[in-house]
């Protein structure tokens, strides 16, 4: 791994990281990188850090070399009021905001598993990659809910409306070979993910970057997430904590796992 040149969040669980130009900004609370509120705010401060250096001129995400996230953290997020959802989950949407507007080319570098809102941070990258053994995928229909921070946006525009409701209707994961085939993985590799996403990022670093800024900006204002869709995506996902599914989803999976809740659709 790079030498680390920053740290930041709350609780030092997200680094942001230099190797050359490229910033590396990795999530790091184990055993998962569950996303917890501490992870959202480092995520934002690393974005704030990379929005005011300009020597970084490349960006790769990732969580390490062994998951990139298995998602929300369900404990905090069962715990909370519907406001204290909407705070949370309205904050890692933000932080995918953020990340997909820098004015650089970002990487997604995943390792293991990329889940639920770890599957949204890497959406809002410009490109993913993965190892031969990674599985991605929005789970949440387990626990009666929806993909809250962007899935229901970005991941339609990457794979097509019926492969992203298959996704988001059965929760199942797709491994890097299918993702390969469904351009939901850009590379696949054979080897150190992380050392190859550095790499192909310190190619457009080299590269003039503002026009690459510029074209992305003109990129995602033609076809890129909208704010009225994912206000109505963070509405549709805070309105569910109020239903009796959502609320035995959560126990069930907090006490059983995911797979044994039943629903009764009310």
């Amino acid at each position: 791994m790079p030498r680390n040149l920053y740290s930041v969040g709350m609780s030092d669980v997200v680094h942001l990281e230099r190797d050359g130009s490229v910033g590396i900004v990795r999530i790091d609370r184990p055993k998962v990188n569950a996303l917890n509120a501490d992870v959202v705010q480092g995520l934002d401060e690393a974005c704030a850090a990379i929005e005011a250096d300009d020597t970084i001129r490349a960006v790769v995400v990732t969580g390490g070399e062994r998951t990139f996230s298995a998602g929300a953290d369900l404990k905090e997020m069962a715990d909370g009021t519907p406001d204290d959802v909407r705070r949370r989950v309205g904050g890692l949407q933000k932080a995918c905001d953020r990340i997909e507007a820098l004015p650089l080319v970002t990487i997604a570098a995943i390792n293991g598993y990329a889940l639920g809102g770890g599957c949204e941070i890497a959406l809002a990258c410009d490109f993913r990659f993965a190892d031969r053994a990674a599985r991605i995928g929005q789970p949440e229909i387990v626990v009666g809910l929806i993909p809250g921070a962007g899935g229901t946006q970005r991941l339609p525009r990457i794979v097509g409306m019926p492969r992203a409701k298959w996704m988001i209707y059965s929760g199942e994961f797709v491994d890097s070979a299918q993702g390969s085939d469904w351009a939901l993985i850009d590379e696949v590799v054979d080897g150190d993910v992380i050392a190859r996403a550095v790499e192909a990022a310190t190619k457009y670093a080299s590269g003039p970057t503002l026009s690459l800024g510029a074209a992305k900006r003109a990129i995602h204002r033609a076809v890129g997430a909208e704010a009225e869709g994912l206000a109505n995506e963070l509405d549709e996902f805070v309105a569910l904590f109020s239903t009796a599914d959502t609320k035995h989803g959560l126990e069930s999976f907090a006490k059983e796992g995911p797979g044994k809740a039943t629903y009764q659709g009310r």
